[in-house]
């Protein structure tokens, strides 16, 4: 068995649909469904029971998937530890805003416990970049929110969370328990920069060109203080934590944010598909 034929088992085997596995692995579901099918045969047995709305793992199907994981983690792992005997131990994260934060510290400590000798780098980017310095190289991976424009990367979506506005707790709206866009069409909101991701900016400012007048932020620190002391507002995703005087309050017709974690989809870096793995493993077991 290739490795490459057990990490098709691995996301069939996850996402129970050969449409959803094949774009994960970017590609096409013929060749996907060929491998697997040809797998079945190497092996004498049936590892999926198909049907017209997705597959189901049989017994062996179950077996195989355990065992599969855990060769393919030590794969990534004998790939790490030899680039880090050739002296390449680095592996820089690039963030926005508190995104590292919201993907908690249990992914931090996993990682170090599987790779004890590589040093983690820290590139903190503004909102111009939502990439967090994967376009530039700055990065090698970047845990990030979408949309933004995704040529040439391989995104992982983590978790999704709904989006709220950022309002003053002494706002008329503060009490509510949702609006409306509609409802905040009059009001300041904070503005991105011209040069911003035209998507990330397309999102972040649903209005566009309506709501002029609010300050140009770049951080997530400058948007909070814009609220806090010019009534400006804002979106952002509810349960965030906010500083005393300010709440958030859902917006029932923004669609949700997701967060990812992505990387250059040509980037060969083993410590790169290590990361992306160990982050998709912790976040598949919270849900």
């Amino acid at each position: 068995m290739e490795l490459r034929t057990l990490r098709y088992f691995v996301a069939v085997a996850e996402e129970l649909h050969f449409g959803r596995a094949a774009a994960r692995l970017h590609m096409t579901q013929p060749p996907l469904s060929r491998a697997i099918r040809q797998l079945e045969t190497e092996l004498g047995c049936e590892l999926l029971q198909r049907s017209p709305t997705g597959v189901a793992l049989t017994p062996a199907g179950i077996s195989l998937y355990k065992d599969a994981r855990a060769l393919l983690a030590q794969a990534d792992q004998a790939r790490a530890r030899a680039v880090a005997a050739a002296g390449a131990a680095v592996l820089t994260l690039g963030t926005l805003a508190d995104s590292a934060e919201q993907a908690g510290a249990t992914l931090a400590a996993t990682f170090r416990e599987r790779h004890p000798g590589v040093e983690i780098r820290v590139h903190e980017a503004d909102f111009t970049d939502p990439t967090a310095g994967l376009r530039s190289g700055a990065a090698d991976i970047a845990l990030t929110r979408t949309p933004f424009d995704r040529t040439g990367l391989t995104v992982r979506v983590l978790r999704s969370d709904p989006i709220g506005v950022v309002l003053r707790v002494d706002d008329p709206l503060a009490t509510r328990t949702s609006v409306r866009l509609g409802e905040l069409a009059d009001r300041p909101w904070f503005r991105l920069p011209d040069d911003t991701d035209s998507a990330w900016r397309g999102f972040w400012m649903p209005l566009g060109s309506r709501n002029t007048d609010g300050p140009v932020v770049r951080t997530i620190h400058e948007c909070v203080q814009a609220v806090l002391w010019n009534g400006t507002i804002g979106l952002t995703m509810v349960g965030h934590r906010m500083p005393p005087g300010l709440t958030v309050i859902p917006v029932s017709d923004m669609p949700s944010s997701d967060l990812v974690l992505a990387w250059n989809s040509a980037d060969g870096n083993p410590l790169v598909r290590s990361f992306a793995n160990i982050a998709g493993t912790l976040y598949r077991a919270r849900t």
